[in-house]
């Protein structure tokens, strides 16, 4: 398939995008500025367009199969870039690959985001848009998966996991690598079992085709 990763230069979108270039399907890296262009061509795109969340970007749409949404505004922006672009962003990506007749669509979310008012105040934004976001993309006619990882960290992959269908009731100072949420929204692609599903996951015991299988 050709995969269509949206935030294909942030931390998770890069390792998608690697992930991709290991695996049986060809990743079409969407980026916002050309200078981006050579390093996503490095880690393996197959195609590398440009768009911006924030403006029309359906031409990226073109000759896509499935979708992995994977786009942040990150840390160092305000709300008003969190409404954009986490939010209203996939909105608009879940609208553009419905009009194209797409319908794999795996969605990076956040845990948290299933109770924003529990996660701080400073937190509370950006878990309101990946929430708003999530709940938007259940009523599309999309294959849907939506993933929500614990607290990111740049460690090596581990390839281990645990997956919380119901989430989890407690989780410590469990983390998880982003190599491995990346390897996971990857696998996930060819996974039927995972269509229309939102699941937390964290690092475990268990490989990845494992964690999946059992869901």
């Amino acid at each position: 398939m050709n995969v269509l990763v949206i935030g294909a230069n942030g931390q998770v979108g890069r390792k998608i995008v690697a992930a991709l270039a290991a695996s049986e399907h060809d990743a079409v890296a969407m980026v916002r500025k050309e200078e981006q262009i050579e390093h996503l061509q490095e880690l393996g795109a197959s195609k590398v367009v440009l768009g911006d969340l924030e403006k029309d970007f359906s031409s990226a749409f073109d000759d896509v199969d499935a979708v992995i949404f994977a786009a942040g505004s990150g840390g160092s922006t305000g709300a008003d870039k969190t409404l954009t672009i986490d939010l209203w962003g996939s909105v608009k990506a879940a609208r553009y690959a419905e009009e194209k007749g797409i319908k794999r669509f795996v969605q990076l979310s956040s845990m948290g985001s299933d109770n924003p008012d529990a996660g701080g105040e400073e937190m509370k934004p950006y878990l309101v848009a990946k929430r708003a976001a999530d709940e938007i993309l259940l009523t599309t006619g999309l294959d849907y998966t939506i993933v929500r990882p614990g607290a990111l960290t740049n460690e090596d992959k581990g390839g281990k996991i645990e997956i919380a269908a119901n989430g989890f009731s407690s989780i410590g100072d469990r983390s998880i690598p982003r190599a491995d949420v990346a390897d996971l929204l990857v696998q996930s692609l060819d996974q039927p079992n995972t269509y229309n599903k939102i699941f937390e996951v964290l690092q475990g015991d268990n490989t990845i085709e494992e964690e999946l299988r059992a869901l």
